[in-house]
């Protein structure tokens, strides 16, 4: 089937919110936070969409490259990439370190906590687009509701966590990291009218589309369409923001001229 609409997967944290976002239910005010909602595909896909939903600063953490994930066991490793729809005043994400850091450096800056001042913190914005390739040293903070697009893999390394009882993987975060200033690639841009490349990070490339009809040819790599406001439908399925789509081979869709949609897929080349 061309487009297959993708279950959702509600993933409490302790770091979580009870408001979301248009289009997912608010958990319960005595229920645990929800802080992640996972759109699940069948098999073993190479790409994983999820949004963020945060009330405090999630773990310094880090994920390994495709040869080190492999090496320990796993598919691939972890590039992602994050679209912000909502952040509140002040709030930011750290991305790469202030100044570079030797191996050494960085576990005694995660032992005594000295790390989270020693993070590139960046202000954010509604529409602010990062790619985060795997190896960068990074947290999102307090406050911000996005869209994550990663390599399919559930595998994070976490440095340092504020103290939460949870558990920390110094070994393996230190191995792994690239603790360095983050330089931001250059943002591709608008590619025609309706369509703009957010990011094209080598394993996966992310566009934004706005609405009308549209036609495209995937091959044999399957897309991801992701509605962040209005509708539409693809190949007969309808689909809303708050959903997300599988897409295979030839695709024809429509959408509302208010409609605002994400496209992911994988690879180095643009469609």
């Amino acid at each position: 089937m061309p487009a297959t609409l993708l279950a959702t997967r509600r993933v409490e944290k302790p770091w979580g919110r009870h408001r979301l976002w248009p289009g997912f239910a608010d958990p319960p005010a005595d229920g645990d936070p929800i802080g992640e909602i996972w759109f699940q595909a069948p098999g073993d896909p190479e790409l994983l969409v999820k949004y963020l939903f945060t009330a405090e600063r999630l773990s310094v953490q880090v994920h390994p490259d495709d040869a080190a994930a492999r090496a320990a066991g796993y598919p691939r490793g972890k590039d992602e990439a994050w679209v912000i729809l909502a952040a509140d005043p002040g709030a930011t994400i750290a991305l790469g370190t202030l100044a570079p850091m030797n191996g050494e450096e960085l576990r005694a800056a995660a032992l005594d906590g000295s790390i989270e001042h020693k993070l590139d913190w960046k202000p954010v914005k509604a529409g602010d687009v990062f790619y985060s390739a795997a190896g960068t040293v990074h947290a999102i903070g307090a406050g911000i509701t996005l869209v994550e697009v990663q390599q399919n893999v559930d595998l994070t390394y976490r440095l340092y966590d504020y103290g939460r009882p949870r558990e920390l993987h110094l070994e393996e975060s230190v191995a792994v990291s690239r603790a360095e200033p983050f330089v931001a690639p250059p943002a591709p841009g608008l590619v025609e009218p309706g369509r703009a490349i957010l990011a094209e990070g080598g394993k996966f490339v992310l566009e934004r589309w706005s609405g009308g009809d549209k036609r495209i040819a995937l091959g044999e790599a399957p897309g991801w369409l992701v509605p962040l406001a209005g509708e539409g439908v693809a190949d007969g399925v309808a689909f809303r923001a708050g959903e997300c789509l599988m897409l295979t081979g030839d695709v024809a869709i429509s959408a509302g001229d208010d409609a605002d949609l994400l496209f992911a897929y994988p690879g180095a080349a643009r469609l």
